[in-house]
């Protein structure tokens, strides 16, 4: 049984998203994610009036005349939520733990598929792909994701980003878009996870998310602080009081947060920043209009 507070949550993230979804970013997910779901046709001559953007220029220069690419769209396309689910998700010093933004991204995400009559699944990981929920249409399907990220218990702490994508090669066989919702706070973000992603993104229409949450740049002021790794459970103590203490690790953190995303840039694979004292519907319209910009 959900507690009443749950329920509660879960209620608000699925009115407040769905709401969005009508109003804010109604159409532009379909304008923006549209190629991962057509099919070349054929080649044809071009006629005044076609979208000039369509031309196929090899063959125009062999032909001497103008020819245009034609695509046949497909009737749907899927739509996979890749959330992480390990402990470090339970951090949050603002209104929202990380887990709860990332569940809102979710709900946003899958709304924005469900009325582009897409299909919408999710694969919750941690250090191993923890559970499956199969693409689907339909709100009811929605209000499942949303309870599904908010409710479940995972049996493991750690992160590895490598099993989820890994799965999504196995149970997406067709280019799927994909959403890797996660803090990225990982001791294995390396070479060989930064390969896979790279492999994956070729693939499928793979979009990076990154949670994260200002208190993890900045020490609270004053005395001794306890740092707890939600996903090892190692303990160190550090003297807030101390100004270069203060210094180093703020220093320290905005270096990981910055490895984050120069490994994304260098990968070339999109990456949004989503703060848990942010706007979610706020950020994937920004990224929704630079997609828009960068199509042009």
């Amino acid at each position: 049984m959900l507690s009443p507070e749950i329920i509660k949550k879960i209620k608000k993230v699925h009115i407040k998203t769905g709401r969005m979804v009508n109003t804010i970013m109604a159409g532009q997910y379909r304008s923006i994610f549209r190629g991962a779901g057509i099919e070349f046709e054929e080649v044809r001559e071009y006629t005044p009036g076609d979208d000039v953007k369509s031309i196929d220029w090899k063959v125009s220069a062999r032909m001497g005349k103008p020819f245009i690419k034609r695509y046949r769209e497909e009737r749907e396309q899927v739509v996979m939520l890749l959330v992480d689910m390990s402990a470090s998700g339970r951090f949050g010093t603002t209104d929202s733990v990380k887990r709860e933004t990332a569940a809102e991204i979710a709900a946003i995400l899958a709304f924005n598929a469900i009325r582009n009559n897409d299909k919408a699944g999710a694969i919750l990981f941690t250090d191993q792909v923890e559970r499956y929920i199969p693409p689907k249409k339909g709100s009811a399907h929605v209000w499942r994701l949303i309870r599904e990220i908010f409710t479940f218990q995972p049996r493991h702490t750690g992160t590895d980003i490598v099993a989820a994508v890994d799965f999504l090669a196995r149970v997406c066989r067709k280019r799927t878009v994909a959403f890797l919702v996660s803090d990225f706070l990982t001791e294995r973000f390396d070479r060989s996870t930064t390969l896979r992603i790279r492999s994956a993104a070729r693939k499928h229409e793979l979009v990076s998310v990154l949670v994260t949450d200002p208190g993890e740049f900045h020490l609270p002021d004053g005395g001794i602080v306890a740092l707890k790794d939600l996903e090892t459970g190692a303990v160190r103590y550090l003297d807030a009081a101390d100004r270069a203490t203060r210094q180093r690790f703020q220093a320290s953190r905005q270096a990981v947060h910055d490895r984050i995303l120069d490994t994304h840039k260098a990968m070339d694979t999109d990456c949004i920043e989503m703060p848990t004292d942010g706007d979610a519907a706020d950020a994937l319209v920004r990224y929704f209009h630079y997609r828009e910009r960068r199509r042009r």
